[in-house]
This record gives C-alpha cells, structure tokens and sequence, in this order.
C-alpha cells in the first residue's frame, strides 16, 4: 500500500514538474527558443507569418505585424511596426511581444539579431517547399498554444497538395521563366517556394540552377534559355502591361506559341495556404501551354 502510495506521490510531483517546464522548439535555422507558455503576444514580420497565424487559429494572439499584411481582413487592424525587409525595433520591443516570429530570406538579419540581443524570444523560418506551408501551420500552433485549428488545417493542406501532385504526375516538362518584376528582371531561383510549385505543375524552372531565393537575371539570359511559358505576377489581379514586353521577341518558344501567365502574387508569393490557390493558376497556365504545342 505504502509503494502504491509512494508511486503515486512521484507521478504527481513529475506531472507538476511537466506542468512548469518550458516548452522547447527548434526554428528553421536550427535555433532553439523556449518558451514558458504557448504565446499569448506575437509579433509577425511577414505578410505570410501573419496570414498563416490566422490559419493557425492563433490570429487573436497577433498584436503587431509589418506593411503589406492585408490578409485576412483583420489582420489589417493590427498595429504595423515598419517593413519586413525595414523593422522598427522600439515599435517591436513597445508591445511586449513574449514572440517574434521572423522571415530568414526576407527579413533583415542584423536587425532581426538586435531584436534577440533586447532579450526577445525570436521564431527563425524558412519555408522554402510545399509542404513546408502544413508544417509551418502545425509549428505555429504549437507555439500559440492552438493545435485543434492547426493540425486540421495543417492536414487539409496535405489532402489538397497531394490531389495536385496526383492530377499532376508524369505530365511532360514546360520550361518556365517565372518573372517576378521588371526593372530590375527578377526571377525565382531553385531554392525558392515557388520553384517547387512549378515542379509540383511539371514544369522546370529555366533559372532552378541559381542559389539566390530572387535573382536578378537578364533579358538576355531569358531568351537564351528560350522558355516554353512566362509566367509574371506584379501588383494584384490586373495583368502587368510589361508581360507583353516579351512579344517583340518573336523567336522565343513562349511568345511564338502565346504562353505569357500572370497569376495574382498574394495566391503565389505567400507561404501560406492560398499558395494552392496559386498553384492551381500555375498547372492550369502549363496545361495552356501544353496544348498550344504543335502536332506531329
């Protein structure tokens, strides 16, 4: 009786041990943070770390995030505390975050190495393929304390990525120049997400062989690698009047055969779960230019 007792008197004093530990996490760059509790005031520094809080159910811990985060809604009545790639520090440190959560290729790392030398707690990540984007939701609800929204929506994230790569599979190559601004000429290199997203469509990235996450390349180097498709985002819905540059190129496979794409960048350049939405634009555009090749 007297071990039962014993047993019983241990059990409870390591579950109250359990109940007080700090809760440990690696961030994307290999970093651990800890944490007393689940996060209660996060700051976001990333339109996308602020969109995917909401999906993670943790958008009501959101108290301060960065220019551009207008999605959803709500999130637009969150106070701004400068740019991504421009933070204000004070305004970062006024709000008493007891969370950060940073942008590694899109923040700016001294700044972000400050906020940690103030004695922040600061989250590091770095989605850089599809189903990073369910392990990103499934990580920020862990941290925010709301897995039963982030597990499901991390899971039906999976379902649909999974349906897309199936629809997908085995369909012939189409190289893509993915153009993401004019002046300068900027593209996707094959570290970014959105390089993944055009092999998930088939596709081949003309420039996956540069390191950069957004090189600079150009007109030149475009028409030397003689792309099949150009896709190009810009600034919302409205087609960029510059795609149509590329149509005195005449000699170029994309123009000769009319496969110039725009595809709105919030659905594309956002590690979020609308990226699906981005890439079922993107197969389709591929599915358009595999039907303008001519027949034998």
């Amino acid at each position: 009786m007297r071990t039962n007792r014993f047993a019983i008197l241990l059990s409870g004093l390591a579950l109250a041990g359990l109940a007080h530990a700090d809760l440990a996490f690696k961030d994307d760059t290999g970093q651990e943070i800890r944490l007393k509790t689940p996060a209660r005031r996060i700051v976001a520094l990333a339109p996308h770390i602020a969109e995917s809080l909401y999906a993670a159910g943790a958008g009501d811990k959101l108290v301060g995030t960065v220019d551009y985060s207008d999605y959803p809604p709500e999130a637009k009545k969150v106070a701004r505390v400068g740019g991504y790639s421009r933070i204000d520090l004070e305004a970062v440190a006024a709000l008493k975050p007891d969370l950060v959560l940073a942008w590694e290729s899109g923040n700016n790392m001294p700044q972000i190495n400050k906020l940690k030398a103030l004695g922040l707690t600061v989250y590091v990540s770095q989605p850089n393929r599809m189903d990073n984007v369910a392990d990103q939701l499934e990580r920020l609800g862990q941290l925010a304390g709301t897995e039963g929204v982030a597990k499901p929506a991390a899971e039906s994230f999976r379902q649909r990525l999974d349906g897309l790569r199936k629809a997908n599979a085995n369909k012939p190559k189409v190289r893509v120049f993915y153009q993401i601004w004019k002046t300068p000429l900027m593209t996707v290199g094959g570290q970014q997400i959105i390089s993944d997203a055009i092999k998930l469509c088939g596709g081949e990235n003309v420039f996956g062989h540069l390191g950069k996450m957004a090189p600079t390349v150009s007109i030149e180097a475009v028409l030397e690698a003689d792309p099949e498709a150009i896709v190009a985002t810009g600034m919302g819905d409205s087609k960029p009047e510059w795609l149509h540059d590329w149509d005195k190129w005449t000699k170029m496979t994309a123009v000769k055969r009319n496969n110039l794409f725009h595809i709105n960048p919030d659905i594309m350049q956002r590690h979020t779960p609308r990226i699906l939405e981005g890439a079922e634009k993107l197969c389709a555009h591929l599915d358009v230019a595999r039907s303008h090749r001519p027949t034998k």
